[in-house]
């Protein structure tokens, strides 16, 4: 063999190799060289047969086609597309979110779903619900809709998450963990902020998205009330968020349409409340979204909240970015948990035992 083809040789060779560790080499449990999923935020791709999806009852479009809650005006919770199971080819399988409906008497005897990440593209999220007959699946997916919205919206919560722990803007993080301790991670729009005590408001230059944080004393489980927490928020708003004249201060729009629930934050209690936000003598307002946490080493309660003041536009990619950034925050004394889980709940109840 002349040196010609010695070096013919060795390049093909080192191709090779190099080729092999790049289809080798993982990120996350997945090859590097996984395709970037196609479709945008909260937008789901439904495979199903005809029937299942247009039928005038389908439970499954009745329960993604719903209105996102907490907000002024109405904007769906999902993007939606539709395809046939025959249509589900390689390039359909790359969309970012995927609800395959499997209906089969032959192999399922109950409902149930099941899920799976990056498949076929990252990110990505598959969820597979499997049912011996129409009838079944409905009911199921009826009792369940919360869930299959909650799972989803949570997805693409921990997609962003994500992103803000690899890139955030580390002056607000700085200066809310010089007031309180924490750490907690914003985008990089929310670059002005005000001081005040026990209170940070750090907000955009175009002051559509805004993230405040204050603390109080832990009475004990009342305190996470519906009536006990408006009280608070509204009476730290009117101290630290006055309008352009006198008179006029945030305040909490009509409590009858605020929802609160019990959800998990790094496997502790947390206390989230959405509702509308309005200018007292003004006619500003918007949605807000609170996370109240006990912070026990200390003894007391934080609160971080997003709102928003977007008039002229939709705002709920805006209140879901705000509020994947309150999954981020870190009390005193606790650990960074990658992601918001799917399906683990706490109670009020937990606060007590681990106290």
């Amino acid at each position: 063999m002349n040196r010609k083809d010695m070096k013919h040789l060795f390049n093909y060779w080192a191709l090779f190799v190099v080729a092999t560790g790049l289809f080798s080499c993982k990120e996350g449990g997945k090859s590097i060289l996984t395709p970037a999923s196609s479709g945008i935020p909260y937008e789901i791709m439904v495979v199903a047969e005809d029937n299942c999806w247009t039928g005038g009852d389908s439970a499954l479009f009745k329960v993604l086609d719903t209105n996102v809650p907490a907000l002024p005006s109405p904007e769906r919770s999902f993007r939606i597309s539709h395809i046939r199971p025959s249509y589900y080819d390689r390039h359909m399988r790359l969309f970012r979110n995927i609800i395959i409906v499997d209906i089969n008497p032959n192999l399922y005897t109950q409902t149930k779903f099941k899920y799976a990440r990056d498949v076929y593209s990252s990110p990505q999220m598959i969820m597979t619900i499997q049912s011996p007959n129409q009838i079944e699946f409905d009911k199921y997916v009826s009792a369940h809709g919360q869930i299959i919205i909650d799972f989803f919206t949570r997805a693409e919560m921990n997609r962003e998450i994500e992103l803000l722990r690899k890139k955030h803007n580390g002056v607000i993080s700085s200066k809310a963990d010089s007031i309180f301790g924490c750490d907690v991670w914003l985008p990089f729009e929310l670059c002005s902020y005000k001081v005040g005590e026990n209170f940070f408001w750090a907000s955009s230059n175009l002051n559509d998205l805004n993230f405040v944080m204050y603390s109080y004393p832990y009475r004990d489980s009342d305190t996470f009330t519906k009536a006990y927490f408006l009280a608070k928020r509204d009476s730290v708003m009117k101290q630290n968020i006055p309008g352009a004249r006198e008179g006029m201060y945030m305040e909490t729009a009509d409590s009858s349409f605020v929802s609160v629930r019990d959800i998990s934050v790094r496997g502790n209690y947390a206390f989230e409340v959405k509702g509308l936000w309005e200018m007292k003598n003004d006619a500003m307002g918007g949605p807000f979204v609170s996370h109240a946490r006990v912070d026990q080493k200390n003894g007391r309660v934080v609160v971080v909240e997003g709102f928003v003041y977007y008039p002229q536009g939709r705002k709920r990619d805006k209140i879901r970015s705000l509020n994947a950034s309150l999954y981020t925050l870190i009390l005193p004394e606790e650990k960074d948990v990658p992601e918001i889980p799917v399906d683990k709940s706490v109670t009020k109840e937990d606060i007590v035992k681990n106290k």
